[in-house]
């Protein structure tokens, strides 16, 4: 237990150098999925505060996504998960609007192995992403698409996949 309050110590001090050199990103995500339960999506962003292949066309970077994701099924299938995931994003040159394009692969935690019809397996999923949209004024607007399975780890692995419209907001 100890080293459980350790750890959770050192995240937490981790966390608040992290926001001290860069304020809080905020997201909200609404969406649904193919067995039609609705995804509630609340998420907080660190970026790398890195850039790579700089160029006239744009330049890639990332960030840390950590999220709760509400699953409104019906009465027996509502789910709850907490997600982390590295983002890696190419934003295109634009003066005052900017595309984009993200992808990443995290891992995510479930309170239930079954949502709706899909037999998850086990509480530990992987989260993979891919998504689009536009940045402007220290916002953000797009659409993703996201799949959750456990990659065969326990059986069954039905998986399930999110679809959504995503906002976000830097402080």
């Amino acid at each position: 237990m100890i080293k459980v309050f350790t750890l959770a110590g050192l995240a937490a001090l981790a966390l608040g150098q992290a926001s001290a050199a860069h304020a809080l990103d905020l997201s909200l995500d609404i969406g649904q999925t193919g067995d039609s339960t609705m995804t509630y999506r609340l998420g907080t962003q660190f970026d790398f505060n890195r850039t790579w292949f700089n160029s006239r066309v744009g330049h890639l970077s990332g960030y840390w996504d950590a999220a709760y994701t509400y699953w409104d099924g019906d009465d027996t299938a509502s789910n709850h998960s907490l997600s982390l995931s590295p983002v890696f994003v190419y934003e295109f040159a634009g003066e005052t609007v900017k595309p984009y394009i993200e992808a990443g692969i995290g891992v995510a935690a479930f309170s239930s192995t079954e949502l709706e019809s899909n037999k998850l397996g086990s509480s530990f999923q992987f989260e993979d992403r891919i998504g689009l949209g536009l940045r402007f004024n220290g916002q953000e607007i797009g659409v993703r698409a996201m799949h959750y399975s456990n990659a065969g780890i326990k059986e069954p692995n039905d998986g399930v996949e999110s679809y959504t419209l995503h906002y976000r907001i830097k402080f």
